[in-house]
């Protein structure tokens, strides 16, 4: 499948106005899996709403692209962040379906050699089989990027907006693992810009 996250800042005047012109554009894509919706707190540099497309193939969502960059092009719109890429989700058959969606882009820093990267992407495919909220995640390399030079898409479906902020965030997986590549006093900090970490509601449950 071909992906598209988008996080989109917009000021609370013009949300409605714009989520709607986002829902309006991505129902006529042809997208076979589509969510448009406002950001749930906790969101960090995530933006107001949250756009995820899911596409046979890129040349699909290459026809779709110019109606909803022309949404994005409007001035109450003041940035956005996001990428293309391919990718297909990682389904846990024995955990409830979810109920929130959340994406992580973020960027290791140039010059990190391939073995060091391929050591955090490895660390990172652990979280979901520790932490029991997660039951759909997938990590991707972007094909095309928005807002910075990206280098990772993490992505998963959460049980609520407490299966992140409490199981995922707290879990030993997750502070003792994890955070090594993420924290600046960590010798093995590798991602040291700021990171997109946004969810939303999901009913459409996207990554499946």
């Amino acid at each position: 499948m071909f992906n598209v996250t988008r996080l989109i800042d917009v000021g609370e005047a013009d949300r409605e106005r714009i989520r709607q012109a986002l829902t309006d554009a991505v129902q006529r894509s042809g997208a076979a899996r589509t969510l448009v919706s406002p950001t749930v707190a906790g969101s960090r540099n995530g933006g107001d709403l949250l756009v995820h497309l899911r596409f046979a193939d890129s040349t699909d969502w290459a026809a779709a692209a110019p109606a909803v960059d022309a949404v994005l092009a409007d001035p109450a719109v003041t940035r956005v962040n996001g990428a293309d890429y391919h990718g297909s989700p990682t389904v846990i058959d024995d955990r409830s379906t979810g109920t929130v969606y959340r994406a992580l882009l973020l960027r290791v820093s140039d010059g990190t050699d391939a073995d060091t990267i391929a050591r955090f992407d490895a660390d990172l495919r652990l979280l979901p089989g520790y932490v029991s909220t997660i039951s759909a995640w997938q990590l991707s390399r972007p094909e095309h990027t928005v807002g910075n030079t990206w280098t990772h898409v993490f992505e998963q479906e959460f049980s609520d907006a407490d299966g992140i902020m409490g199981a995922y965030l707290m879990h030993p997986i997750h502070w003792a693992v994890v955070d090594q590549w993420f924290d600046p006093e960590c010798p093995n900090a590798i991602v040291r810009e700021r990171v997109c970490h946004s969810f939303c509601t999901d009913s459409d449950h996207v990554l499946r």
